[in-house]
């Protein structure tokens, strides 16, 4: 670890698959990092949970490590970003966790999602809260925690979890709130006719508060954090776009992850359509809103055909680039099809294979399915809000050249990437230094922030057919096919 002068803020971003710690100094370096693993169960097909206290003690193993050397009393502020959709329900005298983390990616809620569509109600979920009726979001899966562990516990999402672990009260950030679908989007008020549709007690809810304020102390994370504030609360996606500097229009952030995350902000009197979401990306003051689309598997369709194959997904990334581009086509659909076509119905495919296929064309179908679905995003953002200049792009994949050409060329824009993978946690830092005054608004605008760009070379006729070509593998992955073997014509192209 260096030991640089002026204040430190510390960044903790708790992610699907892990936690990570960075410090961080006064002129926007970091300064030392670490991180720590979190599991995820699949106990039953569709089902994916968390354990909450394993996500505790990764948390603080991350803040340790990352802490290990660093000068006492330096750090002026701490901010943390998390994953969003995912809810738990809790003790209220304990803080414990009564049953699982419900994963962001679980999905239980079909069933009561396609109960409440049959029943008209999806217009008025997307009028209220800004979001298509799907389970992905947490209203569904805080109906299952209702049911299973009664109404007099207290529910959240990972932010309001935390805080209440670190002493600051049963409160929600007022962007994650916004993701759970129970929040009216434009009040920032918990919904009664949300909250009473999906069967969820208004007193089991938490209090929803801005993004910046003195939301708990940090003692709890590490013994050297006692009496530095918690200033800074976001959702990782929103975070990340915080950190890009994004303001201006026709600027637009990718985070490639698990899932992925396309998102730039956005009049909150915008037409929702096209399949994207209304979101509050944070609130400092002012409430900051998004129009973002949310893409259900990229780097988890990396790492599955990287244990189907054997292999690593880093090999698996190297090995694609050998593989024959077209025709074969992965539309990875594991848990439906997320924007912009929101079908919980659509399966997972593979199209175009034949004799003569390898292992590498299939690694690049897999690793082209990420840029291709981002396209479509960004597409449909595009027909809403207007031209999008350039793609800002962060996340681990970023760190495949081949595939941030392939989005270039795929979307015919240029991508910026990120100079670290690691924006979602910089976002936090760099709002809870504005928030504890580390940084002003210029200060924190001048600070350094994106590396590489990738232009457009592929000609714009062979981009137009990888497009149809794609489109035709979506299709197919959407095809409905009734219990007695006749094919049944799509009914509504929801989102679409």
């Amino acid at each position: 670890m260096t030991t640089p002068s002026g204040p430190l803020v510390l960044g903790v971003d708790q992610g699907t698959s892990a936690t990570k710690a960075i410090l961080v100094d006064a002129s926007g370096e970091l300064v030392s990092q670490a991180s720590a693993p979190l599991a995820r169960r699949h106990p039953e097909p569709g089902l994916v949970e968390q354990d909450g206290e394993e996500l505790w003690r990764g948390i603080l193993e991350a803040v340790a490590g990352c802490l290990a050397g660093a000068p006492p009393g330096r750090i002026a502020a701490v901010g943390l970003s998390v994953q969003r959709e995912s809810v738990l329900a809790w003790d209220r005298a304990t803080g414990a966790p009564l049953g699982p983390l419900v994963s962001w990616q679980d999905r239980r809620g079909t069933e009561l999602c396609a109960r409440l569509a049959a029943d008209g109600a999806a217009p008025l979920v997307r009028r209220i809260s800004g979001l298509p009726l799907d389970p992905m979001f947490s209203a569904a899966k805080a109906a299952w925690l209702v049911e299973r562990y009664g109404g007099g516990c207290c529910l959240g999402t990972v932010d309001s979890w935390l805080l209440y672990r670190l002493g600051g009260g049963h409160v929600a950030e007022v962007g994650c709130a916004s993701r759970t679908q129970l929040l009216d989007v434009r009040r920032r008020t918990w919904s009664p006719e949300l909250l009473d549709l999906f069967g969820v007690p208004a007193e089991a809810m938490p209090l929803v508060v801005p993004s910046t304020g003195t939301h708990a102390d940090a003692g709890g994370l590490h013994p050297s954090l006692a009496g530095v504030p918690v200033s800074a609360v976001l959702g990782d996606s929103h975070a990340a776009l915080y950190a890009h500097a994004a303001g201006r229009p026709g600027r637009v952030k990718v985070t490639y992850g698990t899932g992925s995350s396309v998102m730039g902000l956005a009049d909150p009197g915008v037409a929702e359509a096209e399949g994207l979401c209304l979101t509050i990306g944070w609130e400092d003051g002012t409430p900051a809103y998004a129009l973002e689309g949310n893409i259900l598997s990229t780097g988890a369709t990396i790492a599955w055909l990287a244990g189907v194959l054997g292999t690593e997904p880093e090999d698996l990334a190297r090995l694609a680039t050998r593989g024959r581009r077209g025709r074969l086509h992965i539309v990875p659909a594991f848990g439906g099809l997320g924007a912009p076509w929101w079908d919980d119905r659509a399966e997972a495919i593979m199209t175009g294979f034949g004799l003569d296929s390898r292992r590498e064309d299939v690694a690049r179908a897999a690793v082209d399915s990420i840029g291709l679905q981002v396209g479509d995003v960004v597409s449909a953002m595009e027909r809403v809000a207007g031209p999008v200049e350039e793609l800002l792009a962060d996340g681990g994949p970023t760190a495949n050249a081949d595939l941030m050409q392939w989005q270039a060329d795929v979307t015919g824009r240029a991508v910026r990437v990120a100079r670290r993978p690691e924006l979602s946690a910089l976002g936090a830092v760099h709002l809870a230094g504005v928030a504890g005054g580390v940084w002003s608004r210029g200060e924190l605008s001048e600070l350094p922030r994106h590396g590489r760009r990738y232009t457009p070379v592929l000609p714009v006729c062979e981009r137009s057919r990888a497009l149809a070509e794609w489109h035709s593998a979506v299709a197919r992955a959407r095809h409905r096919t009734s219990r007695s073997g006749g094919a049944e014509a799509e009914a509504s192209d929801r989102g679409s």
